[in-house]
């Protein structure tokens, strides 16, 4: 009995990714969903990155900050939608032991380098506008590099921890993930080891990567609401207002579906609700974030339109050398 359990932890190689299984009709539309909205979000955060370099007035904290996200969110929807793109016409879609590990890493990594990104956008705003005689100086170069680089570590370590604890587990019981892609819980419940340990760190964990963040952020906004609502001016107030509404707006999205995702226990997990989830904070967060962040900025936009106007000069410059 002992041999053949052993053989059953080792004998799986890959597994079947369950999402589209059940889905008989409306794979047409799905597809084109999917593929629409990646294609808008790669567009989008292409476009913020290429104006954000090719434009010394944005060459400020904030936009430093965005561009850094716009990259992140690229490589956060590429993680998963084109895989999933593909599953919707496969009779039994499959992604590989050594695949799924590394996919579950790669989403783990982005999601909490995002969440710390999102604070320390939120911290910036908040010098900004609480702290203005002194924001060159908290807000320097080194301390903006700093600042991102100790996001993307925290999302390295996040995902080293969680993907390490998860495929040391033994899954004897099933290689079907109820799931579009691979993630903790839904891996979790069809392990057949001891997943304690993994929940109480998934918990443990969480409270630093996800909560702590986001309660950091949310008291950022809070105080520059506060700062805002003070100086009673109310046309400026109220564009100031506009503007953090809209970015709490991505906050709460993004935080709010990753604590609904991994602050839970795994015996509640549940396919239809958790798989809209997944497309909530995989495909719309990356999507709007450009929308909600810089097509409503009028220096986005107004660099954005020089951008087009020199590129619309050099193009005739070179017709009428041409001819």
């Amino acid at each position: 009995m002992n041999q053949t359990y052993s053989e059953n932890q080792t004998s799986i190689k890959e597994f079947m990714l369950l999402g589209f299984v059940n889905i008989k009709q409306g794979k047409s539309f799905l597809f084109i969903l999917f593929l629409t909205m990646y294609i808008i979000c790669l567009l989008g955060n292409s476009l913020i990155i290429a104006v954000i370099l090719l434009n010394q007035t944005l060459h400020s904290p904030m936009y430093f900050f965005l561009g850094n996200l716009s990259f992140l969110d690229i490589c956060y929807i590429s993680v998963t939608v084109p895989k999933m793109s593909a599953d919707i016409w496969a009779e039994s879609p499959s992604i590989s032991f050594v695949g799924c590990a590394a996919q579950m890493y790669f989403l783990l990594t982005l999601e909490g380098a995002e969440g710390f990104l999102l604070a320390s956008m939120a911290l910036d705003r908040y010098f900004a506008i609480c702290r203005p005689l002194n924001y060159t100086r908290l807000m320097s170069k080194w301390t903006c590099l700093q600042m991102a680089a100790t996001s993307w570590i925290c999302g390295f370590l996040n995902a080293s921890l969680h993907t390490t604890l998860t495929f040391h587990l033994s899954y004897c019981k099933s290689n079907g993930i109820s799931h579009f892609f691979c993630d903790i819980p839904p891996l979790l419940s069809i392990s057949c080891s001891d997943t304690s340990v993994n929940e109480a760190a998934l918990f443990t964990v969480g409270v630093f990567v996800g909560l702590s963040p986001f309660f950091f952020t949310l008291v950022s906004y809070a105080l520059i609401l506060h700062a805002i609502l003070s100086k009673q001016q109310k046309r400026q107030s109220h564009k100031a207002i506009s503007t953090c509404v809209s970015h709490l707006t991505v906050v709460i999205l993004f935080y709010g579906s990753a604590i609904f995702t991994y602050f839970r226990p795994t015996s509640s997990y549940s396919l239809e609700r958790d798989q809209l989830v997944g497309v909530l904070y995989n495909i719309l967060t990356p999507t709007f974030n450009p929308l909600i962040y810089s097509l409503r900025n009028k220096e986005v936009k107004l660099a954005m339109r020089r951008l087009m106007i020199r590129e619309h000069s050099v193009l005739e410059t070179r017709l009428f050398q041409n001819n």
